[in-house]
């Protein structure tokens, strides 16, 4: 869950980077403060806390808040919320999309979700199987803040079957060759 390391706390985890770069530690407070406060986790409640501690929710909020230490202009997630339930997942994602919206950060994300994909991307593109090539790129029209009802939408759904068959094509034409 997003690498943190287990004998430190959630401060120490998002600070690290931070650490390393040569911060001093008033920063590096004031930084994961400011962090876990972005991602809803109340620094007085969860700095102190080790990653065995928290949910997988939290230690995934953990991550991100580390990821943004530095205010990176990209944010790269490799599945970030695969190994959570669903309704955290669904939590997560909406989480996501309020802390990129507040840092303007650009968020590639891999997931092979696709309704996860759709909820979240602009732009959706779809890679091939082996080799992994650029198969399609989908724009997603609908604006932001997007709220979980968006799925129910006709074009939500729509975008979702086409990507869908795609993905059965591929998977298809694999197979047979």
């Amino acid at each position: 869950r997003g690498g943190l390391f287990p004998h430190m706390t959630a401060a120490e985890n998002i600070g690290l980077i931070c650490k390393l770069e040569g911060w001093d530690e008033q920063r590096i407070s004031s930084r994961v403060d400011e962090l876990l406060t972005l991602v809803n986790m109340p620094p007085d409640k969860f700095r102190n806390r080790k990653p065995r501690e928290l949910s997988g929710g939290q230690q995934q909020r953990v991550s991100i808040a580390r990821a943004l230490a530095l205010e990176p202009g990209i944010l790269l997630m490799d599945e970030p919320f695969g190994a959570l339930d669903a309704l955290t997942r669904e939590k997560m994602n909406l989480e996501l999309q309020r802390i990129a919206a507040a840092t303007q950060a650009t968020v590639v994300l891999v997931t092979h979700a696709i309704s996860e994909a759709v909820f979240l991307a602009d732009r959706v593109v779809l890679l091939t199987p082996r080799p992994g090539r650029i198969h399609s790129i989908t724009d997603v029209p609908f604006p932001r803040p997007r709220r979980p009802d968006v799925e129910t939408e006709p074009e939500f759904q729509r975008i979702s079957r086409e990507l869908r068959h795609a993905l059965d094509a591929d998977a298809s034409a694999e197979t047979a060759a």
